[in-house]
């Protein structure tokens, strides 16, 4: 399964709106699953999410820091949900998908996750939204894409700047992608 693109979103907003909306159904799909089938959904969504996420950390918030009067505040929210959702996922790797372990760490996780999502949109996608011009917002989807091609495919804790995303990203986004394939699941 590789790394989701989206039609025809024009501006990043609308980009990343219709990725989280691609992550909701994910969350219900693999609840839905059972054995190897759950494995594979919940590889593909631990892989959604972690190039989701790193686009973000890449071009959305540092442009929201610079953009929205509050920007900091707001950013600096998103990452704390971002680090603990990546403690969580790489725990979630680590257990079998059919246990009750699984099923319940996953299921606050998407709680959490659904909540982060929302908080996005809500207080830094929509400032976004009304603060830059279309073009801008057209150029940021751009860069976002461009991010999400050459992300990591895991979760990397203790990485959720753009600096800690540019000085790790690259070595981790290539030993995630070798374990991809030397896996078979990627």
């Amino acid at each position: 399964m590789s790394t989701p693109t989206v039609g025809n979103a024009q501006d990043v907003v609308d980009f990343l709106k219709q990725q989280h909306e691609s992550v909701k159904s994910l969350f219900d799909q693999v609840l839905a699953a059972h054995g190897e089938q759950r494995a594979q959904l919940f590889t593909h969504l631990r892989r959604m999410l972690a190039v989701h996420e790193t686009a973000e950390e890449q071009v959305v918030h540092p442009r929201a820091r610079k953009e929205l009067s509050d920007g900091d505040s707001i950013v600096e929210q998103r990452l704390a949900e971002e680090h603990k959702a990546k403690q969580i996922l790489k725990d979630l790797e680590g257990m079998d998908a059919d246990s009750e372990e699984f099923e319940s760490t996953f299921r606050s996780f998407q709680h959490d996750a659904l909540a982060h999502a929302q908080a996005e949109e809500q207080f830094e996608f929509a400032a976004l939204e009304r603060t830059l011009d279309d073009e801008e917002l057209e150029r940021m989807r751009r860069a976002v894409e461009f991010a999400e091609r050459v992300a990591p495919t895991r979760p990397h804790p203790g990485v959720e700047s753009a600096a800690a995303n540019l000085l790790v990203g690259p070595f981790a986004a290539m030993l995630d992608r070798a374990r991809d394939a030397l896996s078979g699941r990627g």
